[in-house]
């Protein structure tokens, strides 16, 4: 029986793939998979600092002063010089959490998927992927949480122009940093895209920015300093801002026990294929076990309200 020319073209149902026997296969494009810089996981660029935990906890202080607590003396001849004493920090306890997830992967899947060879590794990078977007998350609550105080400040998408004031927010937030005088030196500035959005848009900023430069945000659709402050942009982020000290905020405890088999990954996590014969399978495992720690709250500076 003759077949009509040309066949229909092929249709999708759900992941079933129906086409003509006449017809060649569709081209299958596959899809780049994501990692971590693309979905701008940033917490490990705030909390810089590298701790080893033992004991399935960490110790450390928060916010150790860096004066005694007398008054220097003028002192007279022959006499005493006067004692002080030297106040510590307050000491707080973290518990390590163990943050993991492994995925089924047959040797069948890895034979017939349309990824090829590929399978395995992308698989990987999605365990991966899911590990770091649950440790930034907690990290930048405990962040937030740990703010010495907010700085309410006017919205940066404001209905009236005037009234978008992101420039004296920011160093408005700076100065408050500054003022505690224990030493801190704000370098970053943390925002949500909507805000950075905004703050290019800014008419202020834009008029100070150099004009008579390629690296304008006009041309690149960036802004990477402000104010002296590295700009990171992260959906972390609602409505609100931060300022902060990337080098004295604190950092990530992360616990190391030798297991067998363990590779390290990207920020620190650890992976490891686990054969499952009697399934023909793999398990495809990943952990992290770490806490975020904050030790100095006053490092850091909320400006809430930034974008609705």
């Amino acid at each position: 029986m003759p077949g009509t020319f040309p066949a229909a073209a092929p249709t999708l149902s759900g992941d079933s793939l129906t086409i003509s026997r006449f017809l060649q296969n569709p081209a299958l494009i596959q899809r780049r998979l994501r990692d971590y810089r693309d979905l701008r996981f940033v917490s490990d660029q705030l909390l810089t600092q590298r701790f080893r935990s033992q004991g399935g906890a960490v110790l450390y202080e928060q916010s150790e002063p860096f004066l005694t607590d007398r008054a220097v003396e003028a002192v007279g001849a022959g006499s005493v010089y006067p004692y002080a004493n030297l106040a510590t920090g307050t000491a707080a306890v973290a518990a390590i959490s163990k943050w993991g997830q492994k995925v089924l992967l047959t040797d069948e899947e890895i034979a017939r998927n349309a990824y090829a060879g590929s399978a395995i590794d992308r698989s990987m990078r999605k365990v991966v992927n899911s590990i770091i977007k649950q440790v930034d998350a907690i990290a930048m609550s405990a962040i937030q949480s740990a703010a010495a105080d907010t700085a309410t400040a006017g919205s940066w998408d404001n209905a009236t122009a005037a009234n978008r004031k992101p420039l004296e927010d920011i160093l408005l937030a700076v100065q408050r940093i500054e003022d505690r005088n224990q030493g801190y030196r704000p370098d970053t500035l943390v925002v949500s895209p909507k805000a950075y959005t905004y703050l290019m848009l800014n008419d202020a900023i834009a008029q100070l920015r150099q004009r008579e430069s390629t690296d304008n945000p006009v041309y690149t659709g960036e802004i990477e300093t402000v104010a002296g402050l590295t700009v990171i942009k992260t959906p972390s982020l609602g409505t609100g801002a931060l300022v902060l000290d990337s080098q004295q905020l604190g950092g990530m405890a992360d616990e190391t026990d030798g297991a067998p088999g363990y590779a390290v990954s990207d920020l620190a996590v650890q992976v490891k294929a686990i054969r499952k014969d009697d399934q023909d399978a793999w398990d495809l495992q990943g952990r992290r076990k770490t806490v975020p720690i904050v030790q100095e709250s006053g490092a850091v500076e909320e400006i809430s309200g930034v974008v609705s």
